[in-house]
């Protein structure tokens, strides 16, 4: 089941974070995001083992809180340190907003943000976010399919890829005002990763407009993969026949590639990923392959070298 929330909810009926964590405790206490059990077309149990075992399971996979996800970011425009986005993004304009389509599609256009929204219902995602760094979260993301937003824009059978560029304003992102990365940010999804059903436009969290420091007022997220593929502050969506290259890989191409697939048997040059650090738990945890979503995505590589293509 999809659990939906109609994008004209007012601010006065949003269901507070305890609330909202009780609502969804058999979510996490399964293991399972709202989306996946979507595809699956059913909510699976717990499977059979000792009960601490299982109450563990059910504390890695509680949602964080709304202070864990808001305050600890990796968002590059805004500062290397996890607290500066927090810090700096504060007075982030973020209305009005534009984001243009173009390239290989029969609609492109420069949507206002509204326009590219509103015909379309917000959906409730919790889904485990996985940064490459080795630390990861539970988050409940709101927001848009990306397929349906595809499908309005109407791609030519020649798109086989779909590129994401953030916006560029180092009057009001003070690390953009430095050569940390080559600005502006840029990121691209291979045709049929941006259609799974997975895959999504976010603009909400915990039934919240997104926060600036999270990627207000869109942002990307791809749950198999790692954080650094979940582009913020989306002002441009570009319909191309040729794999883009991303903004990590053009940086550090020995580090960071184009698929940035969740694989625990591959590590970084610099850290193992065969494990992780959830936040808000003491205990690391073993990394799941595809971040757990394997069964959902991995056909998506079949014959695939994922040392190569990673």
């Amino acid at each position: 089941m999809l659990i939906k929330k109609p994008s004209d909810i007012p601010s006065s009926e949003i269901t507070p974070e305890d609330a909202y964590l009780n609502r969804r405790q058999f979510l996490a206490a399964a293991g399972i995001v709202a989306a996946g059990a979507a595809v699956a077309g059913s909510i699976s149990a717990l499977p059979a083992f000792g009960e601490s075992r299982r109450r563990r399971q059910q504390e890695e996979e509680k949602p964080n809180t709304w202070d864990e996800i808001t305050t600890y970011n990796n968002y590059y425009e805004f500062g290397t340190d996890k607290e500066d986005p927090a810090a700096n993004a504060g007075k982030f304009k973020t209305r009005p907003w534009t984001v243009k389509v173009d390239g290989l599609v029969k609609k492109p256009a420069d949507y206002q943000l509204d326009d590219l929204v509103k015909p379309f219902k917000v959906e409730d995602r919790v889904y485990r976010f996985r940064c490459v760094e080795a630390w990861s979260m539970v988050i409940p993301w709101q927001g848009i399919p990306l397929a349906s937003m595809i499908n309005r824009f109407e791609p030519l059978p020649s798109a086989k890829y779909v590129q994401f560029t953030t916006i560029y304003a180092p009057d009001q992102m003070p690390g953009q005002r430095q050569r940390i990365l080559p600005w502006p940010y840029v990121e691209g999804l291979r045709m049929d990763e941006a259609m799974h059903p997975l895959t999504l436009m976010v603009t909400g969290l915990y039934g919240k407009t997104l926060p600036n420091q999270n990627g207000a007022p869109l942002r990307l997220i791809v749950p198999w993969k790692y954080g650094f593929k979940g582009i913020k502050a989306i002002t441009r969506i570009s319909f191309v026949e040729k794999q883009p290259a991303n903004t990590w890989q053009i940086a550090n191409s020995n580090e960071y590639g184009f698929y940035a697939n969740v694989n625990p048997e591959v590590d970084h040059p610099r850290w193992t990923q065969a494990s992780e650090r959830r936040i808000g738990v003491f205990r690391r945890q073993k990394t799941l392959m595809f971040n757990g979503y394997a069964d959902q995505v991995a056909s998506l590589y079949a014959g695939m070298d994922l040392r190569k293509n990673f």
